[in-house]
């Protein structure tokens, strides 16, 4: 399946703010983005700001959601498709579905560094839903599904080290990290997403 595959950091840099994209340098001094926090390209220290058009913010965050979560356009449109058939308002919706796929909840139960870790720990079979199998990254988990790492897998390096960074799971979580088990409790809300998200902007885009 195709997906991106470039520099991530200059993902961040063109989005004008820490997407947290590469887990744990994301915190640290080594971060380009703090070394040079302008956009990529010959001219992006030099290139003159001005005033950014509607279409080109909700451009902008429609493209800074999509990388935060690894995904191309076409599955990140297909997403929200989805959302607006959903009771509720639809920028709920739509964070909601992208919080409960399966590659973020392997992330955001601290089973990962960055989503793009946890995306390929789901690709390569190593996690188990409700004990079976799943290797679908974008599989959405449901309110009472048990997402465990499977028992091959428990004593890989990258995968104690990330479990050993102790991040707090969301409220949505109820994670036992010492068996590696996660299980859904509700569905996510959206005080649940504490980064700086404009969801009203996504759905303007696409109602375009």
């Amino acid at each position: 399946m195709a997906r991106y595959r470039g520099s991530v950091c200059r993902l961040c840099r063109r989005s004008g703010e820490k997407l947290y994209l590469k887990g744990e340098k994301c915190f640290t001094s080594k971060c380009p983005f703090e070394r040079r926090p302008y956009p990529p390209g010959q001219h992006g220290l030099t290139r003159k700001s001005s005033k950014m058009s509607i279409y080109g913010q909700q451009l902008r965050e429609k493209q800074k959601v999509k990388w935060m979560y690894g995904m191309l356009e076409s599955q990140f449109k297909r997403f929200f498709r989805m959302a607006e058939r959903m009771p509720g308002d639809t920028g709920e919706n739509f964070l909601s579905l992208l919080e409960r796929r399966l590659d973020n909840v392997v992330f955001r139960a601290g089973f990962a560094k960055s989503r793009r870790q946890a995306r390929q720990i789901v690709r390569h079979g190593h996690v188990k839903v409700n004990g079976h199998k799943v290797d679908i990254p974008s599989y959405i988990v449901k309110p009472g599904d048990v997402v465990e790492i499977a028992e091959h897998f428990k004593n890989n390096r990258e995968l104690q080290e990330a479990v050993a960074l102790k991040r707090t799971p969301p409220a949505w979580l109820d994670v036992d990290s010492s068996s590696f088990v996660a299980r859904v409790v509700r569905a996510p809300q959206r005080s649940d997403i504490t980064h700086p998200i404009n969801e009203r902007l996504i759905v303007e885009f696409y109602s375009r």
